[in-house]
């Protein structure tokens, strides 16, 4: 059974809890996604902790942001652990998403474009143009034209990206819900059905599976639901 487009978010308090977390959701789901927390406490051990003898892709969510000479010297530093995927802010800007793409030519680079905990109230204070639609659309294109070959991306704007950016670029949602799950901080949010008929190609979901009883199950059990559906 192919494992169902979902990268299940390692937020883990310690490295153990993340690996069983890990070994737990595997067999279900095709990525596991390790962030910022997880990765400055335990460095690039994380990342073959998690992968295990799984070989499951690991979507590295760094969403590195600085001067293009900075983020090519990251790119550089954590390509060699081989992520699947690693995240860029495409604020940071055209030479920057470049300076990345090049640095790891084996990872998909993939341009983060409005997180999902801001709110249109947010971009105008940051002095940001929104609607946040249109914000993303516009850094959807940024980021593409600059050789991001991923796009991060609410669930609320990827039916329009898509149609924006065609078929070859991976379209990657959090704040992604299924039924009855709390939003906690996530603002633009959808089911995983939704966002998968909207052009999803992959689907960030976290706490709803890593905070159940059984994450194992709980990960099964979305996955045969995305199955139903599509």
């Amino acid at each position: 059974m192919t494992p169902a487009p979902i990268a299940v978010a390692l937020d883990a308090p310690d490295l153990e809890t993340a690996a069983h977390w890990a070994a737990l959701v595997t067999p279900h789901v095709s990525t596991v996604k390790v962030g910022l927390e997880l990765y400055l406490r335990y460095g690039p051990d994380v990342i073959a902790s998690v992968r295990g003898a799984s070989g499951v892709q690991v979507f590295l969510d760094l969403k590195l942001h600085d001067i293009p000479n900075t983020v090519a010297g990251a790119a550089r530093a954590v390509a060699r652990l081989r992520p699947s995927i690693l995240t860029v802010h495409a604020a940071g800007g055209p030479a920057m998403i470049r300076a990345a793409v090049e640095s790891a030519p084996h990872t998909k680079i993939a341009a983060v474009t409005i997180l999902t905990s801001l709110t249109e109230a947010d971009l105008g204070r940051i002095g940001l143009m929104g609607p946040a639609d249109e914000a993303v659309r516009r850094l959807a294109v940024l980021s593409v034209e600059a050789g991001a070959t991923a796009l991060v991306c609410s669930p609320n704007e990827v039916s329009a990206v898509r149609a924006e950016v065609g078929d070859g670029i991976t379209l990657i949602t959090p704040g992604v819900r299924p039924q009855g799950a709390a939003t906690q901080d996530q603002m633009r949010v959808a089911t995983p059905e939704q966002a998968l008929a909207d052009g999803a190609d992959l689907l960030v979901i976290g706490r709803p599976i890593t905070g159940s009883a059984d994450p194992g199950a709980t990960a099964a059990a979305i996955a045969a639901s995305l199955r139903r559906a599509s």
